[in-house]
């Protein structure tokens, strides 16, 4: 079930003062992002692991989709199956039963290559953790897998150049993982998503290793991907502070979306 968030500001005001509208320090011209966002659908999606003799259930018979262009939001507690959608929308996992479609793509039927294609083209991963390289500095960061797609050198400069200007840290690109604070790595972790201009962005906790103003910064950021740039974004947590920003709030129990109470 979806909830409409209401439009408030929030109560941690600087994420704004600090990043600007939505969170995004520079805009860029609508040219440099090709791949606007995609449609997602899920039908009578289910996981299902084995731990020893337990069968545990992490998706169950799971209906959902969200449209072109649209920021969402999932809240639940942990174990609910929020990570556990999100691995296999980005084709990391396969599903046991059900269907995903990106688009007219569906992901079930792929094989491994095309599913690391996926992964590599077509989706922006943000993690709680920001798994940047730390011996390396943060445009070499961006430019990596721009060099797996192909990307020539020249264009991987420049559009790592360019993504740095677009999240505020313009001027710190030569530095590496640890001559940043947590805030600015999830910031260089967001441009690293966006590094091969996919069209969906998962963004799973991206928040939880911040500081409250940080964490609005982040999740309004990521919100104003699908605002002004029309990709297709989902974010999950647990926590009703970072979810605020989002026009759409959706809520998850034992691997199902619920109706709010």
């Amino acid at each position: 079930m979806c909830i409409d968030a209401p439009r408030t500001r929030s109560s941690e005001g600087p994420d704004r003062a600090i990043l600007g509208r939505h969170g995004l320090m520079t805009t860029v011209p609508a040219s440099f992002f090709k791949h606007r966002g995609v449609r997602v659908e899920v039908k009578d999606l289910s996981k299902r692991y084995r731990i020893g003799p337990e069968e545990v259930h992490a998706l169950r018979d799971t209906d959902w989709a969200i449209e072109t262009g649209t920021a969402a939001a999932i809240m639940g507690p942990s174990g609910c199956g929020k990570t556990t959608l999100l691995n296999l929308l980005g084709g990391v996992d396969r599903p046991s039963s059900g269907q995903i479609k990106i688009d007219n793509d569906d992901l079930t039927s792929m094989s491994e290559r095309m599913l690391e294609k996926h992964r590599l083209v077509n989706v922006g991963f943000v993690f709680q953790f920001f798994n940047l390289i730390p011996s390396i500095t943060a445009i070499e960061n961006l430019e990596l897998p721009m060099v797996m797609a192909g990307v020539s050198d020249t264009e991987c400069r420049e559009r790592a150049q360019t993504l740095l200007s677009l999240v505020g840290l313009a001027a710190k690109g030569e530095k590496r993982p640890e001559e940043l604070s947590g805030g600015e790595q999830q910031r260089v972790a967001v441009a690293l998503a966006l590094a091969n201009d996919p069209a969906l962005i998962l963004a799973d906790e991206p928040t939880g290793n911040l500081d409250s103003t940080n964490a609005a910064a982040i999740s309004t950021l990521l919100r104003g991907l699908a605002e002004d740039y029309g990709k297709t974004v989902i974010l999950v947590s647990h926590d009703p502070k970072t979810v605020e920003h989002f026009p759409k709030v959706y809520s998850m129990r034992d691997g199902q979306f619920v109706a709010a109470a």
